[in-house]
């Protein structure tokens, strides 16, 4: 199984001290509990791949930024829900939300993930097209007319 994202990931998101507070159930103790952190990771990587199996081969082998940012949102939910009696913030439930809906997407095939290979030649500026000079609708030979 593929985890993906990392306890250093969800502590850049909420901070040190919130990761503590939600995963450390003993407050003289200022240390996360990495077991409470590792086993919020594996439900979120779990579930990940319960929305991706029959649609992409398991596990996967490359990296997609994209699983990251669902799997730290859907973490980060998960510690919070470890405290029934702490009320989660509308941030996290929104990100929580907008990451099942994101991984129902993927799913049905509405979005396709890119490995980060993909996402840095698309942000050089670089695309792939079946495109030719020609079926642009202006294309140099129209823009060079002269009356």
């Amino acid at each position: 199984m593929t985890l993906y994202c990392t306890p250093e990931n969800i502590e850049l998101q909420i901070g040190k001290p919130s990761l503590i507070q939600l995963t450390n159930d003993n407050p003289e103790q200022e240390t996360v509990d990495m077991v409470v952190c590792d086993e919020a990771i594996l439900y979120s990587s779990t579930l990940i791949d319960g929305y991706l199996r029959g649609k992409y081969t398991l596990p996967l082998n490359s990296h997609f930024p994209l699983l990251k940012v669902i799997a730290i949102d859907l973490s980060i939910y998960r510690l919070y829900s470890r405290r029934i009696y702490t009320e989660i913030p509308e941030t996290i439930s929104a990100a929580y939300k907008n990451a099942i809906k994101t991984l129902e997407d993927l799913k049905k095939g509405i979005i396709t993930l890119q490995t980060e290979e993909e996402t840095n030649v698309r942000s050089s500026g670089e695309y792939r097209t079946n495109k030719t000079e020609l079926d642009r609708l202006f294309n140099k030979r129209v823009m060079n007319f002269e009356y």
